[in-house]
């Protein structure tokens, strides 16, 4: 036992992807770390948990200090397989990421590493998901070193509320190219999408997804707009997901 913070490290993008090595690096420089992250990649999963399957668990020999351990289910699966089986005790902070690419704005919805966070939040935990603008495997995560132990570090010593977790994203730029940490709120934006219609060799039709990210919020105080011009943004996120201002209102509707 230390005096040092217990950090659970997790992500979505598998646990030997470079981002999460990073992550687990500048993590085992601020407290001790136990990483239980999935066997193989599982962006875009959202809050999803394995019901219908079994889930696999092993102790692998990475670098480092850490215990890493590897599960085969979604992110989700792995914070609660952590707290569960794994841990002694109730970690002091949650970490998820580096995620390989953005998860700004309406991709909080989609994302496993987001979704991580927000599962260590509905259990009373302090949480934090980091993505780096970049999809590339091969990105250079160490540019964002500085910005997240400072950020972590600002948690660890300022607790968030109960019941808010925090969204962080790095643009992909020199570390001496970034202005600086801004707290945003969540853009108006969403995916323009459709499905492409293919037909196999077999004459079977198949699809794929595509689209485009389409950004319809202009104001300064908005996350992408922080990217844009060169900063960290920070959006504070709850998982309570009542509209609250709209209450009364409904009560009135449905009982009028």
């Amino acid at each position: 036992m230390t005096n040092r913070p217990l950090i659970l490290v997790t992500n979505d993008d598998g646990i030997t992807a470079p981002g999460i090595r990073n992550l687990v690096s500048f993590m085992n420089e601020i407290g001790d770390v136990v990483v239980v992250a999935p066997n193989s990649p599982q962006s875009g999963k959202g809050h999803a948990i394995t019901i219908n399957s079994t889930l696999t668990f092993e102790e692998i020999n990475l670098e480092g200090p850490q215990r890493d351990y590897s599960l085969s289910g979604t992110p989700v699966d792995c914070v609660k397989f952590a707290l569960d089986k794994v841990l002694d005790r109730k970690p002091d902070l949650v970490v998820s990421g580096i995620n390989h690419g953005a998860n700004s704005s309406i991709n909080v919805i989609y994302s496993g590493t987001m979704s991580a966070a927000v599962e260590a939040g509905v259990e009373g935990l302090q949480a934090i998901g980091f993505s780096l603008l970049d999809f590339a495997w091969d990105a250079d995560f160490s540019q964002s070193k500085e910005f997240i132990q400072n950020i972590v570090k600002k948690v660890l010593e300022n607790p968030l509320p109960k019941g808010i977790v925090l969204n962080v994203n790095i643009p992909k730029l020199k570390k001496e190219e970034i202005k600086g940490i801004k707290v945003c709120r969540q853009a108006h934006a969403k995916w323009e999408e459709s499905f492409d219609e293919r037909v196999n060799p077999h004459g079977k039709k198949y699809y794929w997804l595509t689209g485009y990210f389409n950004n319809m919020d202009s104001g300064d105080d908005a996350d992408e707009r922080a990217l844009a011009d060169g900063y960290v943004s920070v959006v504070p996120v709850k998982f309570d997901l009542t509209a609250h201002e709209y209450l009364k209102e409904l009560g009135e509707v449905l009982n009028g």
